[in-house]
């Protein structure tokens, strides 16, 4: 049985293949006595049957696997993940930088500020403007009209329960003739109000004195002008006026406008002929905290000369020269300041780069008469008005507006260092008519 065993293994490769020769009769006694073996020793045909088992695990093998063509598509989600660093992420960046221009905007504006403080580059001392410092200069506003109440009582009662008519011009004619305005500037504004009236063809007398201080502030407004310091160093501003104008203590109530900008003050005391002009001049430096040059007696144009040289030996800001008061009719002493000038001149061919005129508001047509005085000598280039506080018409203004439109810088109400303000045409004009 085992030779049986040993010979019939070879039986099962011809088995596949069709051979006619074997016999119909064998096959099935070779098939059973397989059969019978194979169920003896476990030769079964049972890998036939888990073949079929196995052959659902082999497509998950590697090699179902290794051809990476289908995970590669799953791959290209992955870049997917490249649009989360999508443009939002540079577009939230261009949001801030929007700021960065903003400071390089704010450069500029900061840059006045610095270029002032250094070097005092020809920047305006104190600024013309009623926006600055609204309290004081409404309490300014509110002297200045204190002031001006005479002109301003005069005027307005013109157009109280008036008609616009002739008659009400006739009466606005002798008002502004008696506030020192002049014939010119008189019949100027007179033209120019009518203008105005008919324009706005309204027959309100609260209109047209509304309309009358427009055409006033229009007037004044070739005279509203900054004093400028920095464009020399030191600035020399050379000051003149007649006996009792306000000369000196309006260089005193400059000086603290000066000081207050941030400019340094040298102060020099020409006035060498009036007794205790220098003491006066040095009261207002000590209040002040500035130094003085001066000698009694001395020459007034040496003075001058020792005070720019040593403005420029001392790097101050401004030199400020205090002349002696002179009357315009006398000839010999206008001379005088015409030689302080030349003097002065030596010390810095550029000076003096401001000549100021100081006149008192209490003269009326005579303060026009000075300032074409002065200025035939002088060539001033700015003026100080003093003294309206309380008995000054003002009008004078419209009349040197009219005739020598000298820049008027200042304007004083009173004897306190806050009572002397820069000029603005617009609350002049509204303060003289109330």
């Amino acid at each position: 049985m085992f030779s049986f065993f040993k010979k019939k293994p070879p039986t099962p490769a011809p088995e596949p293949t069709p051979s006619p020769p074997a016999s119909s009769a064998e096959e099935p006694a070779a098939a059973g006595a397989l059969g019978w073996l194979k169920n003896q020793f476990g030769l079964a045909p049972p890998p036939p049957s888990p073949a079929p088992a196995l052959a659902p695990v082999e497509p998950p093998a590697p090699p179902a696997w290794s051809p990476a063509a289908t995970p590669a598509p799953t791959r290209a989600p992955e870049p997917a993940p490249a649009p989360i660093v999508q443009p939002p992420a540079p577009s939230a960046v261009p949001t801030p930088v929007p700021p960065a221009p903003s400071p390089a905007a704010v450069a500029p504006s900061v840059a006045p500020t610095p270029h002032f403080q250094p070097t005092m580059p020809a920047t305006p001392v104190s600024p013309v403007s009623a926006e600055l410092a609204a309290p004081e200069r409404a309490g300014w506003m509110q002297r200045l009209r204190g002031g001006l109440r005479k002109t301003s009582g005069s005027i307005t009662s013109v157009f109280v329960g008036a008609r616009i008519d002739d008659a009400l011009y006739d009466e606005l004619e002798d008002a502004l003739l008696m506030a020192d305005t002049g014939v010119k500037a008189t019949q100027h504004l007179l033209d120019d109000l009518r203008r105005r009236v008919k324009e706005q063809r309204s027959g309100d007398p609260a209109v047209v004195k509304t309309l009358l201080a427009d055409a006033i502030a229009d007037l004044l407004k070739p005279l509203e002008k900054s004093l400028e310091v920095g464009r020399h160093t030191p600035t020399v501003i050379m000051v003149a006026g007649v006996n009792g104008a306000g000369k000196t203590t309006s260089i005193g109530k400059l000086t603290k406008h000066l000081a207050d900008a941030g400019a340094t003050v040298l102060l020099a005391a020409a006035d060498t002929f009036r007794a205790a002009a220098r003491e006066q001049l040095g009261v207002w430096a000590d209040r002040n905290l500035v130094e003085i040059i001066g000698q009694q007696g001395g020459d007034p144009a040496a003075v001058s000369y020792d005070a720019v040289t040593a403005g420029k030996a001392r790097g101050k800001d401004v030199v400020l020269v205090d002349t002696a008061g002179r009357l315009p009719t006398q000839l010999h002493l206008m001379q005088e300041l015409q030689k302080i000038k030349r003097v002065v001149q030596k010390a810095d061919a550029s000076a003096p780069h401001e000549v100021l005129l100081v006149i008192d508001g209490n003269t009326g047509q005579n303060a026009l008469a000075q300032v074409r005085a002065f200025d035939d000598a002088l060539g001033l280039t700015g003026l100080i008005v003093t003294k309206l506080d309380g008995t000054a018409k003002g009008g004078v203004l419209a009349a040197i507006a009219q005739e020598r439109p000298i820049p008027v810088y200042f304007v004083g109400v009173g004897e306190k260092l806050e009572d002397l303000e820069t000029f603005n045409a617009r609350e002049f004009a509204q303060a003289l008519l109330g």
